[in-house]
């Protein structure tokens, strides 16, 4: 499996290819992507959104400050259970 940073930009990259803005933070093990997510995606920019989510360890949608945001999360080590970390599913 390819390192975490190279994962990472590559769900970046993808989003990117998909007209959206990714943002990223390496913060607790981990790194996070997010984009803000428009009211009404066509179907074309809607999958592929979902395609590139699908490649993360965790990924979801919800309700951010300015409408929908996606965010997908690479962990750059294993969690930590102690902190009540879960495992990527």
């Amino acid at each position: 499996m390819p390192a975490p940073a190279s994962r990472a930009q590559d769900i970046a990259a993808r989003l990117k290819a998909a007209a959206y803005e990714p943002r990223m933070n390496r913060r607790n093990g981990r790194i996070r992507i997010e984009v803000s997510v428009p009211e009404s995606p066509s179907e074309t920019r809607w999958r592929a959104l979902l395609a590139a989510l699908e490649r993360a360890d965790r990924f979801g949608i919800g309700g951010g400050e300015d409408g929908l945001v996606a965010w997908a999360v690479i962990w750059r080590e294993p969690p930590d259970q102690e902190r009540g970390e879960q495992r990527p599913r």
